[in-house]
Parts: structure tokens; sequence; C-alpha cells
């Protein structure tokens, strides 16, 4: 009984959390037909209240592109808000079971060339979509990604733009490693630099998604009193407190 009562809770909460979305927006459709990524509905109500309500003009941080549906989704939100806020995005494109120098099982394509298909495929889709201002897109793990912030370096992005890392962020969206160790630190790194009334959303932290670490992680945030939940519709978004 306990088990059909939590599934009841989740389809309640998702057809809520539905409602709220304007996923219908001729954009939104339209982008989600043509840029390949993985994204929940959901999503979009959570990236439009954290955008809505930025608390500065400092940078929005993404952890994990991929194929940049998320990235432009960002951008629709900020154009409709007019929060232009300086974004970067932190990925390497480097997949878990790669296996550089070898070939994909079944096929005559190789790791690699899978590899530099999907950065390939970022770079177009964020050219195309958000071309009035393109994302600083840093590639690196997002360990580094944040030395090199805490350091304030000065970096050359995928596009070939120069710009100095550092500072204040006022959003962060983290869909990295999802084992607990990686979102912990990415959290942590995060939280170092995140101002307060700041928000982080968590990709693939629902209460039904298969990510026992960050589940995990979403329980003792929580449990922090510097942070506040402030949606899950079905993942996890948080606002700083102090």
């Amino acid at each position: 009984m306990k088990i059909i009562e939590r599934i009841r809770t989740f389809v309640n909460r998702r057809r809520d959390s539905l409602r709220r979305v304007d996923v219908s927006s001729e954009f939104t459709r339209r982008l989600f037909h043509a840029n390949a990524g993985m994204q929940d509905v959901g999503n979009l109500h959570a990236f439009s209240t954290a955008i809505r309500n930025l608390p500065t003009d400092h940078p929005i941080v993404e952890i994990g592109s991929f194929c940049g549906l998320s990235t432009n989704i960002i951008r629709h939100y900020q154009r409709q808000f007019g929060k232009m806020n300086p974004l970067f995005c932190s990925d390497k494109w480097e997949f878990e079971g790669a296996q550089p120098g070898k070939t994909i099982p079944g096929t005559n394509i190789t790791y690699d060339a899978y590899r530099q298909f999907v950065k390939d495929n970022f770079m177009r889709n964020v050219r195309f979509f958000a071309a009035d201002c393109l994302p600083y897109t840093v590639e690196v793990f997002s360990d580094e990604f944040f030395e090199l912030w805490g350091a304030r370096s000065a970096v050359s992005d995928v596009f070939g733009q120069r710009v100095q890392m550092g500072g204040g962020i006022s959003f962060s969206y983290i869909d990295g490693n999802h084992t607990y160790d990686f979102a912990r630190r990415d959290f942590e790194n995060v939280d170092r630099f995140l101002d307060v009334g700041g928000y982080i959303l968590f990709d693939d932290s629902a209460d039904a998604c298969p990510f026992a670490g960050v589940k995990h992680l979403m329980k003792e945030l929580k449990q922090n009193p510097r942070y506040e939940l402030a949606l899950q519709c079905p993942n996890y978004l948080f606002r700083k407190r102090s």
C-alpha cells in the first residue's frame, strides 16, 4: 500500500508541475524537436523560476552541456525575462563507458568520433539557437572548471572567445557525474561562489530517479539550514538562504 501511495504522490506532483510549465510555446516545442538532449519538461518550470528571480547579474554556470538543449533553454528564459547574465558551460564530452581508440561494438564508429560528433552538435545547436549571445563554454571537467574559476583565470573557450572566469554565481544547473562524491563536490564548488538568494538545480534528482547518490545528496540539502527547497517538479531546485 505504501508503494501505491508513493506512486500516486509522484504522479500527482508531476501532473501539478506540468500544469505550470509553458511547454506549448512555439520556441520550446521547436527546440525539443530539433535539439538532441535529455530534459524532463518539469525542468522548464525550474529554469524559468530561477532565471526570473536571479538575485544579481553575476554569471550562470552549467555543469554538463551534452548537445546544448539545456544551454539553449537557459538562454531562452534569459531572453524572456531580460536577464542576460553571462552563461558559462563546463563539459569535457567524455562519456561513461567510452573506450578511446576503440570502436563502438557493432559499428565502424570509434568512441573518439562519437565524442567529437556530440561536441560538434553542441556547438552547432548553440550557434543556431543562441547566436545572439553565445555562452562561454570551457572544455574541462567540473573540478578543473572551479579551479579556474577560483583563480579568476583568463581562458579561451570552444568558440574561440576569450573571457576571464571568477566571481559570484547567480544560478547553477548541475548535470554532471551522478555519483554521490561527484555530485557533492559539484555542490560544494558552486556553494563557494553562489550568491545569497541564488539557485541550484540538480538534474536527475527526482525521487523516482535511479541515481542513489544524487538522491542522498538531496536528502542532505533538505536538512541544510543555509538552503531552502524552492521547487520540486520533479527535480530539485534549491535557493541559498545565507
